[in-house]
């Protein structure tokens, strides 16, 4: 039995348990999904250790993708984008219905294994596949109603009628990074086979299982073969391959910023290739003095801890008013003890290296005299899995290195502040917010602070709840590009005016 078909019967947390528990079983292999064909394992001759954040056991064996397999992959889409660009948005319309109905089908599948793969709450899974799902729900309603610029133009001496055509760029490159895995490959995968693009994705080697798993969703909805591609491998040699092919026209990429940096300079001469870099960030949230005090605890909690902070509109960056900061603080890191236990709410760090890294910002934060709230410093050496246990600091300068970085786990940092100008100066001399959360019952300063904010999507009162279509901002060093319903169509499409005489 292949690894594919051995896991289409794993489809609940008992089963996939059972299995993994079972010594005599071997590890898993991945296998690259290639023109809507899984290769077999013997083409593979090195391998890449993903480990379980749970235990630090060997979980999965992933593909070390070499150039050769990486170009055939590439080509491979290359051949089938002129058949697909051809397509009508009816039928790419059908098959993204037909996609996001097998997901749905085997939803609990897919949770099951981003939990374990990932290191996650099973019910943060679930959320993040039922989002998954929407991905091609929504850009198969979309590219359905999409309308195009049409003007008539009145000259004095003949008329014309102009119009825009928007053609497919052509073959594109999707990496993703290892925190929220199926999330964000649908996010790209989805907008890329709607707007009439073909592609090569290659997840992070740290959480390979659902971009393994999606595979086989797009082979049984009957995608044309080599439409999309999935490989797999790490960012140095596999990705980077990838992107510098010529073949490949664009590069949508998720992930950490050092990667980012990477892959501009591999791309630095092929001016015609359009880059989407969203980038890692940390996100402030605002607490005003006027807020219900349990409600905004309640909310800044959700913010900064969800996902074990490793979420880049995580509000781990935490401004309070003076007037409300000690109870404030005493109430938040009450509610996080009480609330985000780990085993329970709160899930292990996804890698080794993300707990190593966590674990030398805080050193470096106790050396600068931050004061730890509840929480520490994690072990030198992670024993029986990742687990960073829920850290909130206070007494951070605002420009000590601590506050500059991203931390990206399951840290929160408490500023107190007094005036309005004051906390906006202060969230905006980060460059690292992509989003931010404003807490108040002043439906003016809402919208006041909002727009005065150097995020690209700002929550008053609430967090999370996000419009498909609104997308991700590029903005300073979270990234260039965005993409999300509208912008998705400008990233994948290009814009062609024709004009043609009036009668």
């Amino acid at each position: 039995m292949g690894t594919i078909s051995k896991l289409w019967q794993l489809d609940t947390l008992v089963r996939a348990s059972d299995h993994l528990n079972n010594s005599t079983n071997e590890p898993l292999h991945l296998q690259n999904f290639i023109e809507n064909e899984f290769l077999d394992c013997a083409h593979t001759t090195e391998w890449i250790d993903s480990l379980s954040p749970r235990s630090g056991d060997l979980l999965l064996k992933v593909p070390h993708s070499p150039p050769n397999v990486v170009d055939y992959a590439v080509n491979v889409a290359s051949r089938a984008f002129p058949e697909w660009s051809k397509t009508t948005p009816q039928e790419r319309s059908e098959i993204l219905s037909q996609v996001a109905s097998i997901l749905e089908e085997k939803k609990e599948m897919f949770a099951v294994w981003e939990s374990i793969d990932q290191g996650k709450t099973l019910t943060r899974a679930r959320s993040e596949v039922d989002r998954s799902i929407e991905h091609f729900r929504y850009f198969a309603k979309y590219i359905l109603h999409d309308e195009s610029m049409v003007r008539l133009n009145k000259g004095p001496r003949n008329s014309t009628l102009t119009y825009e055509y928007r053609p497919p760029v052509g073959v594109y490159a999707i990496t993703t990074g290892s925190n929220m895995p199926l999330y964000l490959l649908t996010s790209k995968i989805a907008p890329c086979l709607a707007f009439g693009c073909t592609g090569v994705a290659k997840p992070s080697e740290l959480t390979s299982m659902t971009a393994f798993l999606l595979g086989e969703v797009l082979r049984q909805a009957n995608l044309p073969p080599g439409v999309m591609n999935i490989v797999f491998g790490n960012g140095t040699d596999t990705g980077s391959t990838l992107v510098k092919s010529p073949l490949i026209q664009g590069v949508s990429f998720t992930g950490g910023t050092e990667t980012g940096i990477q892959i501009r300079e591999d791309t630095m001469a092929d001016i015609y290739k359009r880059l989407t870099l969203e980038l890692r960030g940390s996100s402030p949230t605002i607490v005003f003095g006027d807020v219900d005090l349990d409600e905004a605890v309640s909310t800044t909690a959700y913010a900064a801890f969800e996902n074990s902070g490793q979420l880049c509109l995580s509000g781990s960056r935490i401004y309070i008013h003076r007037s409300i900061y000690k109870v404030f603080l005493i109430k938040f890191s009450r509610h996080v003890r009480k609330d985000y236990r780990l085993g329970k709410e709160l899930g292990p760090v996804v890698s080794r290296e993300r707990y190593a890294k966590i674990r030398s910002q805080l050193v470096q934060a106790g050396e600068e005299d931050a004061q730890f709230e509840i929480g520490g410093i994690p072990d030198e050496v992670p024993e029986d899995g990742f687990w960073v246990s829920p850290t909130i600091l206070s007494n951070v300068h605002p420009d000590s290195s601590a506050a500059k970085e991203v931390i990206f786990g399951p840290v929160a940092i408490v500023y107190p502040f007094d005036t309005e100008a004051e906390v906006i100066s202060l969230c905006n001399d980060n460059v690292n917010g992509m989003g931010a959360v404003v807490l108040t019952d002043d439906l003016s300063r809402m919208r006041r602070v909002g727009e005065r904010l150097d995020a690209g999507l700002v929550w008053a009162d609430c967090w999370l709840g996000r419009e498909l279509g609104a997308g991700s901002s590029d903005l300073r060093a979270t990234g260039t590009g965005r993409e999300g319903g509208a912008h998705s169509r400008d990233m994948f499409t290009r814009s062609r005016i024709v004009h043609v005489p009036s009668y």
